[in-house]
């Protein structure tokens, strides 16, 4: 009897692909939904706005800011302890902030 020739396909084709197909569109579908645009953030009247807490010297008092007369800036008190060789205590930055600055030598 005459041999049978056989005829192989190759791994991955015919009926075969159809899996790899869905594999391949996993992380497409996954990247697609990430790429969705984003709804806008809205705040109402009764939500603050962070560092939205200025004071009437434009001082932000949730990030440490306090008005200093003498240097006529927003300082934030640990700080300004620390360079100006102060107690870092409230009465001791208080009496300093209090005092005005003196007016420059000419």
């Amino acid at each position: 009897m005459p041999a049978v020739a056989r005829t192989e396909q190759p791994v991955g084709l015919g009926h075969g692909t159809a899996p790899m197909k869905v594999l391949m569109l996993i992380p497409l579908l996954a990247l697609a939904a990430c790429a969705s645009p984003e709804k806008p953030v809205t705040h109402d009247a009764a939500t603050p706005v962070v560092g939205g807490d200025r004071d009437a010297h434009g001082c932000i008092g949730s990030a440490g800011y306090q008005w200093c007369e003498r240097s006529q800036r927003c300082e934030r008190p640990w700080e300004l302890a620390q360079a100006q060789g102060l107690a870092n205590t409230a009465e001791a930055i208080d009496a300093y902030c209090a005092t005005p600055a003196s007016p420059a030598r000419r």
